[in-house]
């Protein structure tokens, strides 16, 4: 059987026993570890994008997605308060699908023109969300706190 401790840190998500001293640090949560290396990939795609864009859409995507991390971070830092860490990973999932949107048009409208690396950073975003809708499932119906 696996170990609980492996698989809370293997997907991000969370096991009966899960709060208050299963991790030792939000750096534990494949939730953080995923957003914080997507926030840098899109900080340096976003740097090569045209003149005209770095500052505009190009600045929007940087700002959504360093977001998903830090709203990780602060629910994290709330976590022992229900209702503080939901409202705080839900802002991550919202950040999350706001990035996806500044990718799409990125893409769309010609400012990014690598279209094997759009997709491959679409599904990642895509694949962050679905980890983070789990996460959120799971405080959901696991925290030990009611509010």
């Amino acid at each position: 059987m696996l170990d609980s401790r492996y698989w809370i840190l293997d997907t991000g998500l969370l096991n009966k026993s899960f709060f208050m001293n299963s991790f030792k640090s939000y750096r534990d949560l494949k939730i953080y570890q995923m957003s914080r290396e997507l926030a840098i990939e899109v900080h340096k795609m976003s740097l090569g994008l045209p003149k005209y864009e770095l500052y505009e859409e190009g600045s929007q995507i940087r700002r959504s997605s360093k977001s998903i991390t830090s709203n990780i971070v602060e629910g994290y830092g709330r976590r022992n308060y229900k209702n503080d860490f939901i409202r705080f990973i839900t802002f991550a999932i919202s950040e999350c699908n706001e990035t996806q949107v500044h990718l799409d048009f990125l893409y769309n409208t010609g400012s990014m023109t690598n279209t094997e690396f759009y997709n491959t950073l679409s599904d990642k975003y895509q694949t962050l969300g679905k980890m983070l809708n789990g996460f959120l499932d799971a405080v959901n119906r696991k925290h030990l706190s009611e509010k």
